[in-house]
């Protein structure tokens, strides 16, 4: 059955890059998300004025993996325990958010919140917001399959191609 999910986690050129190779996942798109500005540019969201987040929406078949899988994917890709902020990416554009359709997943979603705060997996609590699926609104192109297109510039060398392999390494039942 096919399913929507909105992710964020840091920059979204990141996190487009891990989810588009996992096996269910059929669609990633990046785009902005939970703010109050209608239709926002890339460079409205990093004035940080608009109250949106980069993420991606994710179109995935839950037949072949399933949400409780992907909030683990979510959470091993970057770090939930910084406020608005991702590495050297700050602002609250980088923060760490899920989007939920319903009770349900935002039940499994806090739920999962809590057991890895128990697990000691983290030195800090998780700050990783939970909102009620919001207007999705896709990026500019020139952000769609960033790193596929654009594997070379230093960003994605330097930053995206690490936590990539490091995800590939781990996670390879994950793996298309």
């Amino acid at each position: 059955m096919k399913k929507t999910l909105i992710f964020g986690n840091g920059c979204f050129w990141c996190t487009e890059t891990i989810f588009q190779r996992i096996d269910g996942v059929e669609l990633v798109e990046s785009g902005y998300s939970g703010g109050s500005y209608t239709n926002p540019s890339y460079e409205e969201v990093c004035s940080g004025k608009t109250g949106h987040a980069e993420v991606i929406r994710l179109t995935f078949d839950s037949d072949k993996i399933s949400f409780q899988d992907l909030l683990k994917v979510f959470f091993e890709t970057h770090d939930p325990t910084t406020l608005n902020r991702q590495g050297a990416d700050i602002g609250t554009q980088y923060r760490s958010i899920i989007f939920y359709k319903d009770e349900s997943e935002k039940e499994i979603a806090e739920a999962y919140i809590q057991q890895l705060n128990h697990s000691g997996l983290f030195k800090s609590p998780i700050v990783t917001q939970l909102m009620e699926e919001t207007i999705f609104y896709k990026a500019e192109d020139y952000h769609q399959n960033y790193f596929n297109l654009h594997g070379e510039n230093p960003y994605c060398s330097l930053v995206i191609r690490p936590k990539l392999e490091k995800f590939m390494a781990k996670s390879g039942n994950l793996l298309k």
